[in-house]
C-alpha cells in the first residue's frame, strides 16, 4: 500500500482480524469468502513469493503453510507488531507498494490482498512498472481486492451502502481509489503483463498478470 492512508491502518491494526471475520456488518460483503480469496492467490502462487500490505499476516500464513517462501512488506508499525508476533518467523520489512528495501533473492510471485487501491492509478502505473523489473522471467503477480466492472457499477455500491446507512463504507468507496477493471487491464499490459480477472464476491476480484516472456 502507499502511506496515504496510513493513520487508518494504524488504528484498525487491534480489530482488522475481526472486520476480516465478518464481524463488522458494515465490510461483511467486502470481506465474504474471505479465506477463499486468501486460498485462490495463495494456489496461483509459486517459489519465493513477495506479499506486499502484509497486514497481521494471514495471507503470510497461509503461503507459509502452502510451504512457499515470503517477504513480507508493511508500511504501518502497528500492523507489522501484530504479523511479527503471529508470524515469528516471517521475514518482515517495513515499506509500501513504491518505496521498499532492495530484495536480494529472485522472486516469482508478488502478492497482496486489500490494499493495491491506496494508489492512484499512477501509483498504481509506477507500482507494475517496478514489478516487471523484479520478477523473474515468467513471474507473476496475484491480487485479491475491491475492484469494480464500471464506474457505473461502482457508484450504484456507494449508493447501495448509503441506502443500508453504511456511512463508514460509502466513505471509503468514494475516499480511496478503488479502481475500474479496464483500467487495471491497461495499466498491467502496458507494462508487460498477460492480465484476466477472477470475481470472488460483491466487491473483490483476482487479478492474475503473467509476466510476457520477451519482456
Amino acid at each position: 500500500m502507499g502511506r496515504e492512508f496510513i493513520e487508518i491502518f494504524e488504528d484498525w491494526a487491534k480489530d482488522y482480524d475481526e472486520s476480516v471475520a465478518g464481524l463488522d456488518p458494515q465490510y461483511s460483503e467486502v470481506f465474504l469468502n474471505y479465506d477463499g480469496i486468501l486460498n485462490q492467490v495463495v494456489a496461483q502462487s509459486t517459489g519465493t513469493v513477495l506479499e506486499f500490505g502484509v497486514g497481521t499476516g494471514n495471507l503470510s500464513e497461509k503461503l507459509m503453510q502452502a510451504g512457499l517462501d515470503v517477504i513480507g512488506i508493511e508500511p504501518s508499525r502497528a500492523m507489522l507488531d501484530i504479523a511479527k508476533r503471529k508470524l515469528p518467523e516471517l521475514t518482515l520489512l517495513e515499506g509500501d507498494f513504491l518505496t521498499y528495501p532492495a530484495v536480494e533473492v529472485p522472486i516469482n510471485t508478488i502478492v497482496s490482498t486489500y490494499a493495491f487501491h491506496h494508489l492512484t492509478d499512477d501509483e498504481k502505473a509506477t507500482a507494475v512498472r517496478q514489478f516487471q523489473e523484479v520478477l523473474q522471467h515468467n513471474g507473476r503477480v496475484v491480487f485479491g481486492d475491491t475492484m469494480f466492472a464500471s464506474e457505473q457499477s461502482k457508484q450504484a455500491m456507494i449508493r447501495d451502502a448509503e441506502d443500508k446507512g453504511f456511512s463508514a463504507l460509502a466513505e471509503d468507496l468514494q475516499r480511496e481509489y478503488y479502481p475500474i477493471i479496464n483500467t487495471m487491464e491497461t495499466i498491467f499490459s502496458t507494462h508487460g503483463f498477460d492480465v484476466a480477472f477472477k470475481q470472488m464476491n460483491n466487491f473483490v476480484w483476482i487479478l492474475t498478470a503473467i509476466k510476457k516472456m520477451n519482456e
